[in-house]
């Protein structure tokens, strides 16, 4: 018993210190180790099977809407990274430099890609010549490299795993439209699989991409009412063509310069999923993006026909196309459940003997942990059932702790007021002055988060921060 209570405790409380909480459930979750290069994580087998799953999701939903995957060099040369002005000065702080190739000095620096815009650009360059060409919609899963200063598991890490989207086209028209469509993909992914509701908006001059005309973004509430950044979409216009000198000819046979996109998700989505619903006794994963669905426990697995029962059991969801494991291992029943409920699994079977003899099974939810018993006859559809139950009542929790963290403000003493004592995405009105943002960064650490596309009603005539006559409502917050 003494074990058993002892894995629980071993995760800090989120309310005593939510920071800690998140860093021990990525640790005894086993989804990370440390590795011996500062800033970089090791993505273990549990943490690696949610981004495969991430990654099998989004990549048919990239798919139908007609991207194809590519695969471009991790290497940009210095004079190519250079190409475009905000771009680079955007990045610069963050860059990774290859100076050497064995012993022999480069006789040019190769950056190690922060992103790959510069690398599609010059690809673009020769690929693209006629309007029979275009569109290009094209994606790249791989991994990139930021020098930050101070990093966190899956949040913040010197090398991530991400995809990210390149898109060229022949119109500004088709290019706004693919953006806008990625973001949505991104949106209706992050509800749909993951139960996190999103805010849907632009981002601010001051917050948009380095090089893009615009950027969309998506946001998600975290459970501490910190918000994160889950997806982004950015219109980069005929900048980065004009850079780089990406033209075709079009059907009157003119000169005309490609119109780009690029979007991406990386690893910090799993930090999201953390955040949005775990509870201090480690992950609570939603079933569409959980590796193991299902976790079959046999009770006094000691006595006859109490295994192969369990087998069988699994062998049965299996083929109804749940994905479902057995932990047939020596520990205690109670060690078991612990440690289930740790790692997030949305369900787990108990069956012993009397359940045997009875021919049913317990199913108990990891969300509530409220117990089900079920006639083995009926296995398979009432596990369907409860799994769908979960992935929508994680949503609903989820959502509704979301709305009930948005706060209106309609002065600067307000703001204040709110942003000092009720985490949460604050709503105020903005008058587009970059000052404003400057000024609410500097007094409340809290940052415009984006300007919604599908809330903008005018709560104040006036500026939050300055008073002045203001016409956009912008989503306010600290974020990680």
């Amino acid at each position: 018993m003494a074990k058993e209570k002892k894995l629980v405790e071993a995760i800090t409380s989120m309310e005593e210190d939510f920071a800690q909480w998140y860093t021990d459930v990525v640790k005894k979750a086993e989804l990370i180790g440390y590795s011996s290069v500062k800033g970089c994580m090791i993505i273990k087998p549990a943490g690696y099977a949610l981004w495969e799953n991430i990654q099998n999701e989004l990549d048919r939903r990239f798919k139908e809407t007609g991207v194809e995957n590519v695969y471009m060099p991790m290497f940009i040369p210095e004079s190519l990274l250079n190409k475009e002005k905000d771009h680079v000065e955007g990045f610069a702080p963050e860059v990774a430099w290859v100076t050497h190739g064995g012993l022999n000095p480069l006789q040019e620096r190769l950056c190690v890609r922060p992103t790959s815009e510069t690398l599609f650009c010059d690809f673009y360059k020769t690929d693209v010549q006629s309007y029979r060409d275009l569109p290009k919609v094209y994606n790249q899963w791989c991994s990139v490299v930021r020098w930050e200063k101070e990093t966190r598991p899956f949040l913040r890490s010197r090398e991530f795993l991400w995809q990210e989207g390149h898109t060229a086209h022949a119109t500004a028209e088709e290019a706004e439209e693919r953006t806008v469509q990625m973001l949505n993909v991104y949106a209706d992914f992050c509800e749909e699989e993951l139960a996190i509701p999103v805010v849907r908006g632009r981002k601010t001059e001051k917050e948009k991409f380095a090089g893009a005309n615009a950027t969309y973004t998506i946001e998600a509430l975290m459970h501490d009412g910190k918000a994160l950044q889950s997806g982004t979409s950015h219109n980069f216009g005929d900048g980065f063509a004009k850079a780089f000198e990406i033209q075709y000819t079009d059907k009157e046979n003119k000169l005309q310069y490609v119109h780009q996109t690029s979007w991406g998700v990386s690893t910090r989505i799993i930090g999201a999923i953390i955040m949005v619903h775990g509870d201090n006794s480690g992950l609570v994963l939603p079933p569409r993006i959980a590796p193991t669905q299902v976790m079959v426990i046999p009770i006094q697995q000691h006595k006859e026909g109490i295994l192969e029962k369990a087998a069988e059991l699994k062998e049965r969801l299996r083929a109804a196309g749940i994905r479902v494991k057995t932990d047939d291992s020596q520990k205690s029943p109670g060690w078991k459940f612990a440690e289930q409920e740790m790692r997030g699994v949305p369900v787990r079977i108990e069956m012993g003997p009397k359940d045997m003899e009875a021919g049913q099974c317990v199913l108990v939810r990891r969300d509530t942990r409220e117990k089900l018993v079920v006639s083995l006859e009926e296995l398979e559809a009432k596990t369907k059932e409860l799994l769908a139950a979960i992935q929508n009542d994680m949503f609903e929790r989820a959502k509704a702790h979301r709305d009930a963290h948005i706060y209106d403000a309609h002065s600067y003493e307000e703001f204040a007021d709110i942003i000092t004592n009720k985490p949460g995405f604050i709503r105020g009105m903005w008058c587009g002055s970059q000052a404003c943002e400057d000024k609410l960064k500097e007094d409340f650490a809290a940052t415009s988060r984006c300007m919604p596309f599908h809330d903008q009603e005018e709560i104040s005539p006036v500026c939050v921060c300055c008073g002045k006559p203001a016409h956009k409502l912008v989503y306010w917050g600290k974020a990680y």
